[in-house]
């Protein structure tokens, strides 16, 4: 799957990052947005929000997209990025489930 063959919701994710706009980034997910970082639990756009400023646009993130597969299950995507910026750095899995077109779901481990 190519950058041109994302699912909306995750070209979008990946946009507003490199584009540092929040609100974006933020409107990419449901209201109900579960979102796992290594066992750290944030919810709803409050707590993507959350974890946006602290560990994404907030410490100037930028993603570059190395593969993305369709899941197990509908709506579900393995996308590995290469992140670079002033939190973590390096290549890794991030497992989005999608829902009416937003994220529903995003598990980084």
């Amino acid at each position: 799957m190519t950058e041109n063959h994302l699912p909306a919701a995750i070209q979008n994710f990946i946009e507003a990052t490199n584009r540092g706009d929040s609100d974006a980034f933020v409107a990419a997910f449901t209201e109900d947005a579960y979102l796992n970082d290594w066992g750290r639990e944030f919810h709803g756009h409050q707590g993507v929000r959350a974890w946006n400023r602290t560990d994404n646009i907030g410490v100037r993130s930028h993603f570059e997209l190395v593969s993305a597969e369709p899941g197990t299950t509908p709506g579900s995507y393995t996308v590995t990025l290469t992140v670079t910026g002033d939190g973590f750095n390096g290549t890794g899995p991030m497992n989005f489930e999608l829902r009416g077109g937003r994220i529903a779901s995003l598990r980084i481990s």
